[in-house]
């Protein structure tokens, strides 16, 4: 009988855990975040992010990091204040449902007259052995679409301006969170010189 109660308690658990949110919902709540991100998570404005196609739990995630203020953002820390929970799994669910647009990496950005966004992809394809700097590959996927369950987010076709200011605010400091499995992050790029974010940013906006 024990047994039998310890796995009704399980099962319970376990369906709270895997309910998620309501993209159907989350369309609705996500209506002030529209100024930014656009009605559809694809922003316009190359220095906020695009949500849609990200995982659903990353999204959720660093929402709550928002919210608890360990990611710090004045925008975003006050947006998600008010937030419930079910209303950050909806909002979530929604972005996530909706179709990723795709981005261009620039053909005229140049370094010492190779691409820059060629540089990019050696480093996101192959790392750099000699520094120390992982293949970006082995964690957002050779097509950059990540790895939804285990958190690792979407990069492909996102800004190079946005994701070159991530990168660089992981290797400053100003965006450490040691209770995301993320923070390895900031040891990864402490490795990256200023060329290597620039090109690995403007390779990843191109994928797709």
């Amino acid at each position: 009988m024990k047994r039998l109660w310890m796995l009704a308690v399980c099962l319970i658990f376990a369906t709270c855990v895997n309910a998620g949110g309501d993209p159907d919902a989350g369309k609705q709540k996500a209506a002030p975040c529209a100024a930014c991100h656009g009605t559809d998570g694809n922003s316009a404005n190359p220095a906020w992010p695009k949500l849609a196609g990200q995982g659903e739990k990353y999204l959720a995630g660093q929402m709550r990091l928002f919210k608890n203020g360990t990611r710090v953002n004045a925008l975003m820390n006050l947006q998600v204040e008010n937030l419930s929970e079910q209303d950050i799994q909806d909002i979530a669910a929604y972005f996530s449902s909706q179709p990723a647009s795709s981005g261009v990496a620039s053909a005229d950005k140049e370094y010492q007259g190779e691409k820059l966004y060629k540089i990019g992809e050696r480093i996101y394809r192959g790392g750099n052995a000699a520094t120390g700097v992982p293949a970006c590959m082995s964690c957002h996927g050779p097509n950059g679409f990540g790895n939804a369950p285990a958190q690792f987010p979407r990069l492909a076709g996102q800004h190079a301006q946005y994701t070159a200011a991530q990168l660089r605010a992981y290797q400053s400091g100003a965006r450490y969170h040691p209770e995301d499995h993320l923070n390895a992050m900031p040891g990864i790029v402490s490795y990256m010189t200023e060329v290597e974010i620039d090109a690995v940013a403007e390779y990843i906006a191109g994928l797709h």
